[in-house]
């Protein structure tokens, strides 16, 4: 079906994605334009986990930054990607200011789950299966439902595992691999540091 200039302007401002992209989303699912977001969605994830897989080394990059608008909160982050091209393009920028902004809002502990210390992981295991055995669950429950509960505690403290503050519908790590196969880059988020006033932790 023909596809109008009007439909492929509406799906590259929800998405993001090149206009010839967009076209043939469209053009592929007739139209539908939610269809059209949700194939273009999952292609940029697929696209963004084989970059990512590839291993290249990400040296360059920029430090993203956020400052509350009461200036009693700030974030730095560093976030990599392979050449300073792509360190230099106005969006790979808007990203990096992007992590930080979620940072300051949404208080991250590590970047990614294997960041976690091995004692902090073991305690919250242990306060978790007591907690399931004084509710009376079996054991064999019991240690189902620390795994469910370990995924929801990792999704609080992990950064790479949260919902996306400025689009829910997606996690943080999701946001990076769209981003890899919007720039064809491996991006990585290195260190970040949130200070906040009267926050000495």
């Amino acid at each position: 079906m023909a596809v109008s200039a009007k439909q492929v302007k509406a799906l590259r401002d929800r998405t993001g994605a090149g206009p010839l992209d967009c076209k043939k989303a469209l053009e592929k699912h007739n139209g539908d334009i939610d269809a059209a977001a949700d194939f273009l969605r999952e292609k940029a994830l697929k696209d963004g986990i084989k970059l990512q897989g590839k291993g290249r080394a990400a040296n360059e990059g920029v430090i993203g930054s956020y400052v509350h608008f009461d200036n009693r909160l700030a974030v730095i982050v560093e976030v990599n990607c392979e050449t300073d091209f792509v360190a230099a393009t106005e969006q790979f920028k808007a990203f990096a200011k992007d992590i930080a902004m979620h940072i300051a809002n949404m208080n991250p502990q590590v970047v990614a789950r294997g960041d976690v210390p091995a004692a902090q992981v073991a305690a919250e295991e242990k306060l978790q299966l007591e907690r399931a055995l004084d509710e009376g669950k079996p054991e064999h429950i019991a240690e189902r439902i620390v795994k469910g509960r370990m995924n929801k505690w990792y999704e609080e403290i992990v950064l790479l595992e949260q919902a996306f503050i400025k689009d829910d519908d997606k996690t943080i790590e999701q946001f990076v691999q769209e981003t890899v196969a919007e720039v064809g880059e491996t991006i990585n988020i290195g260190r970040f540091q949130r200070l906040a006033i009267g926050d000495s932790g």
